[in-house]
């Protein structure tokens, strides 16, 4: 085994030279030859002395990145009551107050208003609070993946310090299984591979050497680690060139820290109705006040009166209600397993028009797998996928040798599942397949092993893009070679057809070379295998790797998840666009992008991060909007970044997924950020706003279409709470205009309908199921408000009926009495009678309100009457609360309402059904319109 060992030569040698720490942006140090590293850097090959570390320490700050600033606990709670509809509530709180500090004299009923306002608001804030309280924690989970302890050569000897303690010019020494503790320049590396998936989002091992590089930048330079990424073979010394922000994890930290956090098209929507509904109603309230006044009425009570108003238009439990309805969707996802952390992003993904999807993982199952051997003129294909051992080569026999000698010359091992975990590799995931193949073609490595013990190696070299291994068989050295197709067959002179060894001729060699590009032009990671025997111990490398006899190719692949195209499929039926965006190689994705269906054209759009820094912002924007299959290959998270911008301003929602640290920018700035649940890093998760707890593509597909029903039942209890309100202030306004000198519905009867009858109703409609056609629609239009024309007019059929039914009745009970209007009091019975009517009116009618907006088209009887038995439960409760209020002295004099009659309660339920009845005329004359017509109809 190779050790890595101090060395005497360049660097410190008075640590008064920590006096002058080095700058943080110093010499271009991938392009010095190892030796130069040292002095450019202030460090020495024996490493740094403790009191230079320590100064340098002081000097630069601890190598970590900053903890995310939170807000305060009582300023998320105070951001709450910064909403207009909160603002308008408290406002109408506080006057009320004041009004009843200068009734003469006080009514005790519009303290009662007062409060119960002020209660809503503070309900709705503790709601949003809660939903609220756990914020991003993007920051503190990247230090997270950071490793807490690393070895470094500190006054001349190995030493383990906390990677905080880490400095500029530090030597760290890596080997198998590491975590890069910082971005370091390697000056020694022995067989050294490294994952740099958490940067730049590359699924392949990537080999670094220690030789000068003239890449251009550190990020590119094949003689540099980063922070984050993680050591899969080999062993390497290191000198520490970039610490905490500094770094490429640093600065994918200030992307992500930088990257605002975006409105879902839900909130954006309830701003812009809470602005319009806020002041519609103190349009109208101050209207009515100025109306009022002339007729002699006082000024507290007409203010009063106007209050009432402004209550009956603002729909205080709307907050609430959308609230735990969206927490409703949440559930149902989990079901699904997709976990959304936040509840404005569950209508948000049914919005979705366009998918940035990553390719490793989410469309692919992350599991090198071998599909598919060549060994001269005959092809075997392998099934089974991922690391779990089962499935089986179609003809074992002509490839066994091959496999044999591929799984020799690994260094990887293959571990099976704990706890009820998969399959795994320990080491190169390339080597892992090779050794899962050779297992489903039979052979038991651990006996291979033992009969063909290694007694030396040439591990893996950049330039010869190719590893060796020397065993001992039957008393002779075999040698045994694996590495990139054309490197091998440059060393050989031999072919196995079979049966014996035969000449390699020009012919045969430009076949195995074609056999190879096929492969890789196919998206497989191709590999070559050879072998010869050896007179002698092992020798020369050049010696070693000659005259090769060349076994065959093997070719592998990341597979596509069996789900995933199904999911595909229905993304594009729903008219959602799907781009990959990943950092792998064009050949690579575009064979998955046709594998799962992404792509199906011949010739797709294929884009290099190199081809994205050429195009400005209108280049971008054009290429967007003309390319129809479109693939993002070798990007950055600047550029995965850049093309989500690009999107958002052709108002596009846009939906990324992603599992690296490098995705998380992206995620944080898309509409939906979708991160990986059981492959993805924490800083992904935690910038996402959803959780794939499968990691599959599949589930995005099933969570668009549960968004999708989401946003069609905000839509229904918008239209059930909404229309209820010209119900409520029908009344009103007729009062007003008749000359009725009192209210027909006070605020405090307003928000007992507000609160107690129709939070559970619209809750309930919150639940409906997803339509069965809901996957059959584009997606809406980024602009389509809320409350777009369509929903307008329901609101306005429905509570007009409402609004004729109850004032029908009032002006019918107060009429019938014989008592003329300037002679009513607050105290009278009739009043008090007509009041509880309207109010029992509205319930009773929201009860059957609620049946009709469930369907837009079909008949709630085709539908089923109790196929949604929670808002039966619902509607039935409000009509027993309401009996309540009626019956119970006690909250008749809250409520200042008296007990109905059995003829009441019949004469409301007859008035109350008008809104169902005529919305069942609505809809069938809709579906006679849309009805298909008889053939030979030519209408």
């Amino acid at each position: 085994m190779k050790t890595l060992r101090p060395q005497q030569g360049h660097g410190i040698t008075d640590p008064e030279q920590a006096d002058t720490p080095p700058p943080e942006t110093g010499p271009e140090v991938y392009a010095l030859a190892p030796p130069d590293v040292f002095p450019a850097l202030g460090g020495s090959t024996t490493g740094l002395p403790s009191d230079v570390a320590r100064q340098r320490l002081a000097a630069h700050g601890a190598n970590e990145l900053p903890v995310a600033r939170r807000r305060p606990a009582w300023r998320q709670l105070a951001a709450q009551f910064t909403d207009l509809f909160a603002i308008v509530l408290l406002a109408a709180s506080a006057i009320t107050f004041l009004a009843y500090a200068l009734e003469e004299p006080r009514e005790p009923g519009t303290v009662q208003l007062a409060v119960a306002i002020a209660c809503v608001v503070l309900l709705n804030a503790a709601i949003g609070f809660a939903q609220e309280y756990s914020a991003e924690r993007t920051a503190q989970t990247l230090q997270a993946m950071v490793p807490h302890r690393c070895r470094v050569l500190r006054d001349g000897r190995p030493a383990e310090v906390d990677v905080q303690e880490l400095v500029r010019g530090d030597v760290v020494m890596l080997e198998a299984g590491d975590t890069v503790p910082a971005d370091c320049r390697l000056v020694e590396a022995h067989d050294l591979t490294v994952n740099n998936a958490a940067i730049t989002g590359e699924s392949e091992p990537v080999s670094r050497t220690a030789e000068a590089d003239t890449a251009g930048d550190a990020l590119r330079a094949r003689n540099c680690v980063h922070m984050g990424t993680d050591v899969i073979t080999g062993m390497a010394r290191a000198v520490v060139f970039a610490t905490a922000q500094a770094t490429e994890f640093g600065r994918i930290y200030r992307l992500t820290a930088a990257a605002p956090q975006q409105k879902t098209p839900l909130q954006r929507e309830v701003a812009w109705m809470a602005r319009r509904v806020a002041l519609t109603a103190l349009a109208v309230g101050l209207l009515l006040f100025a109306v009022r006044l002339p007729t002699g009425q006082g000024t507290v009570s007409s203010f009063v009166f106007a209050l009432g108003v402004m209550v009956a238009l603002v729909p205080e439990g709307l907050p609430a209600t959308l609230s735990v309805s969206l927490a409703l969707g949440v559930r149902r996802m989990a079901r699904h397993q997709a976990l959304v952390k936040k509840l404005v992003a569950v209508e948000a993904l049914g919005s979705t028009t366009v998918v940035c999807t990553d390719k490793t993982g989410t469309l692919t199952q992350a599991e090198m797998t071998v599909v598919r051997i060549w060994a001269w003129d005959d092809e075997h294909a392998v099934t089974g996928v991922g690391y779990e051992p089962a499935g089986q080569v179609s003809d074992p026999e002509p490839v066994r040798e091959l496999l044999r000698s591929a799984a020799l010359c690994s260094d990887a091992r293959l571990l099976p599942p704990v706890d009820g975990a998969r399959w795994r590799v320990l080491g190169d995931t390339t080597e892992g397949a090779l050794l899962v193949a050779a297992a489903k073609a039979g052979l038991d490595m651990e006996a291979e092993e033992a009969a063909a013990p290694r007694t030396g190696e040439h591990p893996f070299d950049s330039v010869r893009r190719l590893m060796s291994t020397v065993h001992e068989e039957n008393g002779a050295q075999r040698i045994r070679v694996k590495g990139a197709p054309l490197e091998v067959l440059n060393r050989c002179t031999r072919l196995h057809d079979g049966a014996a060894p035969v000449e390699l001729t020009g012919a045969r060699r430009a076949k195995a070379a074609a056999e190879a590009d096929r492969m890789a032009a196919e998206g497989l990671r191709v590999l070559a295998v050879a072998e010869r025997e050896s007179s002698g111990p092992p020798g020369d490398r050049d010696q070693d790797e000659r005259d090769l006899i060349l076994l065959g190719l093997a070719g592998m692949m990341d597979p596509p998840r069996e789900e995933v195209r199904t999911a595909v499929e229905a993304c594009r039926r729903a008219g959602i666009r799907i781009v990959m965006v990943t950092g792998d190689h064009p050949l690579t994705a575009e064979a998955v992008a046709r594998r799962v269906g992404i792509v199906r054209v011949d010739h797709p759009t294929v884009v290099t991060g190199a081809g994205l820094d050429a195009l400005d912002d209108i280049a971008l924007d054009r290429l967007i909007a003309d390319a129809g299959e479109l693939l993002l290959c070798r990007v950055s998270p600047e550029h995965k970044m850049r093309v989500v911008t690009a999107f958002q301003r052709r108002s596009e929602v846009v939906a990324v997924t992603g599992d690296g640290a490098n995705d998380a920018p992206a995620l944080k700035h898309a509409d939906i950020g979708v991160a990986m649940g059981a492959s993805g890093t924490d800083v992904a998760r935690e910038a996402a706003e959803m959780v794939l707890l499968d990691d599959s593509f599949k589930s995005i597909a099933v969570a668009v279409r549960l968004g999708r029903a989401v946003y069609q039942n905000i839509r229904k209890f918008l239209v059930y709470l909404f229309s209820h309100n010209i119900g409520e202030l029908a009344p009103i306004l007729a009062a007003t205009f008749t000359g009725f000198p009192l209210v027909p519905i006070t605020a405090v009867q307003v928000l007992a309908i507000d609160l107690g009858s129709d939070v559970l109703p619209a809750l309930a409609l919150g639940a409906e199921p997803p339509e069965s056609d809901v996957m059959d629609r584009p997606p809406r239009p980024r602009r389509e408000r809320l409350f777009s024309p369509a929903v307008v007019r329901r609101i306005l059929f429905l509570g007009g009926i409402q609004a004729m039914g109850v004032c029908a009745v009032f002006f019918w009970h107060v009429g019938s009495s014989g008592i003329p209007f300037a002679d009513f009091t607050a105290e009278d019975p009739v009043y008090r009678e007509a009041i509880t009517l309207v109010q029992a009116g509205i319930v009773i009618s929201q009860f059957f309100n609620a049946l009709a907006v469930r369907t837009e088209r079909e008949s709630v009887f085709r539908a089923g009457l109790l196929s949604n038995p929670r808002l039966i439960a619902a509607g039935l409760f409000g009509i027993a609360l309401m009996a309540v209020i009626s019956y119970v002295p006690l909250l008749q004099s809250v409520f200042h309402t008296a007990p109905l009659t059995i003829g009441d309660w019949a004469l409301l339920t007859a008035v109350g059904a008008l809104p169902l009845a005529a919305d069942e005329l609505r809809k069938a004359r809709l579906r006679a319109r849309h009805a298909p017509r008889p053939e030979g109809d030519v209408r």
